[in-house]
């Protein structure tokens, strides 16, 4: 049974990618029909997810739940957004990535379980955590699609596959609302962290990797933000300074996770 809760939401999010590239008819289209049943998709791979994090009472997170969890959360914002803009484009790059991380978890489980998750401050820090990341995934591929569709713009052909995507500032724009946005959340799980080590984590805070690469990429998305209001810093420094604090954010958790579980077999 956990395996099938596991598979349905990837099964649906391929059938999902089939129906947008067939193209839909008429009346699906006055319906919604996409929409509804993206729902349907994330609903699903919402179940699979607190299966797979919530296991008997406890929290197991893994470096394969973090990166599922990110782009449901991710793709969660795309569903939201195309309420108040087309953004049709952007979905159908998101929808393979959330297939393949919905997956992840059933070849790497992970036995990363955690202790005491019913603390008010846990489950604070949990969450802010997660919308950062999740966040600046999205932010992150917001930044990879500007400059793809940069490029083309330069080389004056359009693939039919980014057609769909809204104008480079209209994408600008919301890439640094989205790192404005996960830059607050962000800030809010650092502090948490450090105000609130002993209960959260049961010592207080050390100088670790995860620590230094969360407060590395911290400096890095403030200087970006700083570089934008001061000197108005937009186009390919943006996606630069964009990609290297996603990374630099990554290695704070999943990246750790991943060399502990799969490099090195540890849980």
């Amino acid at each position: 049974m956990a395996i099938l809760i596991q598979v349905l939401p990837v099964l649906c999010y391929a059938v999902l990618v089939a129906y947008r590239l067939r193209g839909a008819a008429a009346w699906a289209t006055r319906l919604n029909v996409g929409r509804w049943l993206m729902l349907v998709a994330m609903l699903l791979h919402a179940w699979a997810l607190w299966v797979q994090i919530f296991p008997a009472g406890g929290l197991r997170f893994g470096f394969a739940a973090a990166l599922s969890a990110m782009m449901w959360l991710a793709l969660s914002f795309y569903w939201i957004e195309s309420f108040f803009a087309r953004v049709d484009g952007l979905q159908m790059v998101a929808l393979p990535a959330a297939a393949v991380s919905a997956a992840l978890p059933l070849a790497w489980p992970g036995q990363h379980a955690v202790l005491a998750p019913a603390s008010l401050q846990f489950q604070v820090h949990f969450l802010t955590a997660m919308l950062a990341y999740s966040l600046f995934a999205l932010a992150a591929l917001h930044a990879l699609l500007m400059a793809t569709l940069e490029r083309q713009l330069h080389r004056g052909r359009l693939p039919r596959a980014l057609s769909g995507l809204p104008p480079l500032l209209t994408l600008e724009s919301l890439l640094f609302r989205l790192i404005q946005l996960a830059f607050v959340f962000l800030t809010i799980t650092l502090a948490s962290g450090v105000l609130f080590s002993e209960s959260l984590f049961g010592q207080a805070l050390g100088f670790t990797h995860k620590s230094l690469f969360a407060v590395a990429s911290w400096l890095l998305f403030g200087t970006l933000l700083l570089g934008r209001h001061l000197w108005g810093w937009r186009g390919r420094v943006a996606i630069r300074w964009t990609l290297t604090g996603f990374v630099v954010l990554l290695l704070a958790y999943v990246g750790t996770r991943f060399v502990l579980e799969v490099v090195l077999g540890r849980a």
